[in-house]
């Protein structure tokens, strides 16, 4: 992009932290819980507690690249000068896919939660509506949307944290719930210990448990444009996994503590249930309206993300038709891009109309397993930084490169954790599939770049 197509950084280092906690918090949590607690019981804290400090270690590595040039609108770029275009032309489609795939969990579960109020209307309507006005939210300056994005995801963060000190309340005065279940943290080991449903269940649970971690990168797409990127990207960083782990962690304990795990539906949102079962049907209204906030949050980081990604995807196609989805607006934002984006995320719609009780598992596991291969490309891309500039480094990782191998093995043990479903083997075929044809699409891109 020249001087006059370069986004504006307008993001401030609150409106970036938010986006990244309201992109990551969303359906994963709200909605995946659910099956993920049914699949491991309380072990599942165990399970977000390793996850989370593998994505803390992405996070630094990610965190690394960037700062070593602040030049860079993505880490695609990073990619790109240290794997080569090929690697980053896959890794960039495929990363514009999961997006997609996310944003079509995102609308698909809005319309399972608005079902909780009225059950007669499709699911496929509410999550349309959603879409098309998150599209015109997309469409102007993007400091506005920033500023809007803060406040849906201030949303739901203030909602965990009530949550949390609700359920404390509960388990100090030993509330008893309509089924006769007592609030206590002996519920976490009162119904067939800790790890209850025994080691199966708890390695099955990391599909959906990275599934609930998957956007947390999202910081490294809006370096270009954050106000101040070298204050704003390491305080970023450093902040969003500590805070997604303990809102998971601490939601998910008490949610266990408040109610048995082995009533939960796997199918419905377990902040709704607990509240709704123990009596409280006014207070369920209320966590179904943040629940739903918060799944409207995801899909608008997703649209978001989508439109920058595809911006930086085709700014040096040879064809003008498809050059032009990176022509930004009078407002600064990739406008075409965006739209673009949007139309394709809509498909999920027609999904929900024709296989509505299918739809989130499908697009959750194939997301999940193409985030596993965007994730090991930026631990790659950093192992090539460290291995070229052992000496000039800022903004180290902890333990590079013990610790990038480490979650390169974390990475392959989900991948291999998703052959043993019959559902989520079905996404890692398509995904390889997906990523097959990125291979032989990207024989047109030259081998090797020059490294900056």
């Amino acid at each position: 992009m020249n001087k006059q197509q370069r986004m504006k950084r307008s993001l401030k280092s609150r409106h970036i932290q938010l986006m990244a906690l309201g992109g990551t918090i969303g359906t994963g949590l709200f909605l995946g819980s659910g099956r993920a607690i049914r699949m491991a019981g309380p072990a599942i804290l165990l399970a977000y507690l390793i996850t989370g400090i593998v994505c803390f270690g992405i996070m630094r590595a990610l965190g690394e690249l960037l700062m070593a040039n602040l030049k860079y609108r993505s880490f695609m770029e990073a990619i790109r000068d240290y794997l080569g275009n090929r690697i980053s032309f896959i890794t960039g489609w495929a990363y514009w896919a999961c997006w997609l795939a996310l944003a079509m969990a995102e609308i698909t579960a809005i319309g399972l939660y608005i079902q909780i109020w009225l059950p007669n209307l499709p699911q496929w309507v509410p999550g349309l509506i959603t879409l098309l006005i998150f599209l015109c939210l997309n469409l102007i300056t993007v400091n506005i949307f920033g500023e809007i994005e803060f406040w849906f995801a201030l949303i739901k963060i203030i909602a965990i944290l009530v949550l949390i000190a609700v359920g404390i309340f509960m388990m100090v005065i030993r509330f008893r719930s309509r089924g006769g279940y007592v609030a206590s943290p002996g519920n976490l080991v009162a119904y067939n210990g800790f790890f209850a449903t025994g080691w199966k269940g708890f390695v099955m649970s990391f599909q959906m448990v990275v599934f609930a971690f998957v956007g947390i990168e999202m910081v490294g797409v809006t370096a270009a444009e954050a106000e101040k990127p070298r204050q704003v990207i390491p305080k970023a960083i450093n902040g969003i996994p500590i805070r997604i782990l303990l809102f998971y962690i601490g939601a998910l304990a008490v949610i266990m503590c408040i109610y048995p795990w082995n009533r939960l539906s796997p199918t419905n949102s377990p902040f709704v249930l607990v509240f709704r079962d123990a009596g409280l049907r006014g207070a369920a209204s209320v966590v179904n309206f943040v629940v739903i906030t918060a799944a409207a949050s995801a899909c608008n980081s997703s649209i978001y993300t989508t439109g920058r990604m595809l911006a930086e995807l085709t700014s040096n196609a040879h064809r003008p038709a498809i050059r032009s989805l990176s022509r930004l607006s009078k407002h600064r934002v990739p406008a075409r891009a965006v739209a673009f984006s949007t139309a394709v995320i809509a498909l999920a719609a027609v999904l929900n109309l024709t296989m509505p009780g299918e739809v989130f598992t499908l697009v959750s596991s194939i997301a999940t397993t193409s985030f596993l291969f965007i994730w090991a490309a930026i631990i790659g891309a950093h192992l090539r930084f460290i291995k070229l500039h052992p000496t000039d480094r800022q903004f180290k990782m902890p333990g590079a490169p013990f610790t990038d191998w480490l979650v390169l093995i974390f990475l392959a043990f989900v991948m291999v954790v998703l052959c043993f479903e019959k559902q989520t083997l079905i996404a890692l075929l398509f995904t390889l599939a997906w990523f097959a044809v990125l291979g032989v699409a990207s024989l047109s891109q030259p081998a090797r770049t020059k490294i900056k």
